[in-house]
């Protein structure tokens, strides 16, 4: 599964990205790059954080939509993305 193209959706993919997608594949590691995810995001502009926010709510529809294909899988993008989103924005959309 390509993550960065669901988390870019029909935009360039921002470089932060790369980070989300090392932890959705290495979910072990999710713990150890929460720090340089938000450290990366947190110099983005205003447009490109809006775009980082809906990627991450994309994340969690693609995981809905695909649940039953693989639970461990959707349950994984699901916890990495809501934590990511409620670190940098304080609460989910």
């Amino acid at each position: 599964m390509d993550y960065a193209v669901i988390l870019a959706g029909r935009e360039e993919p921002l470089p932060v990205y790369a980070r989300v997608v090392e932890a959705l594949e290495n979910f072990e590691e999710f713990p150890f790059l929460l720090e340089s995810i938000y450290r990366e995001a947190s110099e983005l502009d205003d447009d490109d954080l809006d775009r980082l926010r809906f990627g991450l709510v994309r994340l969690q529809v693609y995981a809905d939509i695909h649940r039953y294909e693989n639970m461990e899988a959707a349950q994984q993008m699901k916890y990495v993305a809501s934590v990511i989103e409620r670190v940098l924005f304080g609460r989910l959309l």
